[in-house]
């Protein structure tokens, strides 16, 4: 009798409830629905956004020029910004192919050889300039007038064989000049500026770098440019890029680009460039990168990179 009873209640319960979800589906789906929605969504949102910047300066240096940019940012977005450096570009590139960075500031051939997982969103604008040729420099009274005449002879290079303006660029104008590796003896000087002052010292016939590099106050303080001269230039390239993960929410991307964009548009803004030695930040298309696309597959090959 006892298992009879729990039997014929739980058959009561169970027509109760069927009742119940007959008539009242619509309501108890509505409320579910809206309990849901009311529910905070706290993972991808809350997830920080990781910055990374490549270390063409120390990362104290880096760290002081980039917080405030990753501070605005956070900011903006209400989302937090972390700035990552790295000691050497070896572990920066590293990283990148590891796509630990959600958002990314490169040179050119990184972004190039990284643009299957980055999208590019954005470029600086750097000494009031979009867009610097690569350039070979010699000395004046070296007699060399074209480039062809430095085959044999030695020739710096600013910074390592991923430099787009100090080293891709003067090689591919030397390639144009029939001149290929193995025919001129290469060096590097730490830094793009090192590279002239290595010229201007005799200790190379030729150097590789920017066509502003000669312009710069780093340079006009050191030695007397006068005793210098551009011997030939790419045509202009557009400046080191801007980009964020592919796989970023396309709205979160677009964000992030106007922010960008937007920075001279304010006083605050404004600061952030200034902290960043940049004058500003344009609009960049993959497409845009073309030009260092082609050189840099002519200097390295398809498949073939610097490193």
């Amino acid at each position: 009798m006892k298992y009879l009873f729990i039997r014929e209640r739980l058959a009561a319960l169970t027509a109760q409830l069927t009742g119940l979800l007959r008539y009242q589906w619509p309501a108890t789906l509505l409320w579910l629905t809206l309990a849901i929605m009311a529910t905070p969504i706290t993972h991808a949102a809350d997830t920080p956004l990781i910055m990374g910047v490549f270390p063409r300066n120390k990362a104290v240096e880096t760290t002081a020029m980039y917080t405030p940019l990753a501070n605005y940012l956070s900011e903006r977005l209400g989302r937090k910004v972390i700035l990552a450096t790295s000691r050497d570009f070896e572990s920066f590139w590293k990283e990148v192919m590891e796509r630990r960075y959600d958002i990314v500031h490169y040179n050119q051939y990184h972004y190039v050889n990284s643009a299957q997982a980055y999208k590019v969103v954005g470029y600086n604008q750097e000494f009031g300039k979009s867009a610097v040729a690569g350039a070979i420099y010699v000395r004046k009274d070296s007699g060399i007038t074209s480039v062809s005449q430095l085959r044999g002879r030695t020739i710096v290079f600013g910074g390592g064989k991923d430099a787009m303006l100090s080293y891709i660029a003067p090689r591919f104008l030397l390639m144009q000049a029939g001149l290929r590796e193995g025919e001129f003896s290469a060096k590097f000087a730490v830094s793009p500026p090192n590279a002239l002052l290595a010229l201007y010292h005799r200790q190379a016939d030729a150097a590789g770098g920017g066509d502003i590099l000669i312009d710069l106050p780093a340079v006009k303080n050191a030695i007397n440019t006068q005793e210098l001269t551009r011997l030939a230039a790419t045509e202009p390239l557009l400046f080191l890029p801007w980009a964020v993960k592919r796989s970023m929410a396309p709205k979160l991307a677009e964000s992030i680009q106007s922010i960008l964009l937007e920075l001279g548009d304010n006083e605050t803004g404004k600061n952030v460039l200034k902290a960043a030695m940049t004058t500003g930040i344009g609009k960049a298309s993959d497409k845009d990168y073309d030009p260092h696309r082609r050189m840099t597959t002519a200097v390295f090959g398809v498949q073939d990179t610097a490193k």
